[in-house]
């Protein structure tokens, strides 16, 4: 999250009374991440995450404001979208005017879901409670894994399929990119595992892959737990957010990619076997593993790693100018991508009870 469109404190609060939500009280840009503009919106009526989408198209957005609707619908700790009216207003508005209608990829439900503020597609959701945990430790992991798996599960009967879009063939298109920023031994490893990653692609193995919505994205800072009494003796996840990185690829890609973050010593990227064992069993307790699933973990751990470092090392050497803007390190997914590949069987100890179940 950053600020690359400043937005006027009268524009973002005629947006809020229009959505039904009180008049604007504060609006405070939101420093990190890096791909959309958004702002903490405090109204009469509570506080919202205001985000302008400046890379994700108007025909893009309604798989994601839908899919954060349909699994808040589904009793999941997802902040659904604030609706506008249920009639299309932009719809009647532009056809009034003889402007072209709203593209036919957005309908009704989208058009309530999908706004407009200082030129750009905006949606306006609930801000979560809680804090997110930077140093996580096994009872977090549990709790992550958990709603990990029913996250997955809740998808299955949404309707709207959409590619991952930083899924291999961006990886594929990526990588010539970033290839003469980077040292001899950093573009040998990038090409190397590149070529792995498409091999792995076209196996029967990976065709058997379950598949469907994943956040692709559920870093420790999109993750929120309870806080002071709320919190409890034990850690309790009050939310996920940020899925503006999701689309429809396999469930243990996205489990790999919390794997990454969740369950490694961030200062060397080395896998944490307490964390993962926590992860891991706790998502296995809602939905298990398959046998092409314990088979190709070690492989998507490479993967989520392999994507991460291509996106940093686009992020770090082509950056866009924003307020607030702060690119990650990308040495750091480098790290985990060669602890990864050196260490291929790390996972062993945690699959060995999945695989005897």
């Amino acid at each position: 999250m950053a600020v690359f469109t400043e937005v006027q404190f009268g524009e973002a609060d005629a947006l809020v009374q229009r959505l039904g939500v009180g008049r604007l009280r504060d609006l405070r840009g939101i420093q990190g991440g890096i791909e959309n503009t958004n702002y903490f919106a405090t109204t009469e009526s509570g506080e919202f995450v205001l985000t302008l989408f400046e890379r994700l198209s108007a025909e893009q957005l309604p798989y994601y404001l839908c899919l954060m609707k349909h699994l808040a619908a589904a009793g999941l700790p997802v902040p659904a979208p604030v609706a506008a009216s249920a009639e299309p207003v932009a719809d009647k508005q532009q056809q009034k005017k003889g402007q072209p209608p709203v593209p036919a990829a957005i309908d009704n439900t989208t058009c309530d879901l999908l706004h407009t503020v200082a030129g750009k597609p905006a949606a306006l959701v609930q801000k979560l409670s809680g804090h997110s945990e930077l140093s996580p430790g096994p009872a977090h992991c549990a709790e992550l894994g958990a709603m990990l798996a029913r996250m997955h599960l809740a998808g299955r009967d949404y309707p709207r399929i959409q590619p991952n879009l930083r899924g291999l063939a961006w990886w594929n298109e990526t990588v010539p990119v970033v290839l003469p920023y980077i040292e001899e031994s950093q573009s040998a490893l990038l090409r190397a595992e590149l070529a792995y990653q498409n091999h792995v692609a076209e196996s029967s193995a990976y065709a058997a892959l379950p598949r469907g919505p994943v956040h692709a994205d559920m870093f420790r800072d999109n993750v929120m737990f309870a806080t002071g009494d709320d919190a409890g003796a034990t850690p309790r996840l009050t939310g996920v957010f940020d899925f503006y990185f999701a689309g429809t690829d396999t469930w243990l890609f996205d489990l790999a990619v919390c794997l990454n973050d969740w369950a490694i010593d961030l200062p060397t990227g080395r896998h944490h076997a307490e964390r993962a064992d926590a992860l891991l069993s706790a998502y296995e307790s809602v939905r298990p593993l398959n046998a092409a699933e314990r088979a190709l973990l070690p492989a998507m751990l490479r993967a989520a790693a392999l994507r991460f470092w291509i996106s940093r090392l686009w992020d770090f050497y082509l950056p866009r100018e924003a307020s607030l803007l702060k690119p990650h390190d990308p040495s750091h997914f480098e790290r985990v991508l060669r602890e990864r590949a050196t260490h291929p069987h790390a996972m062993a100890p945690a699959l060995e009870p999945l695989l005897a179940a």
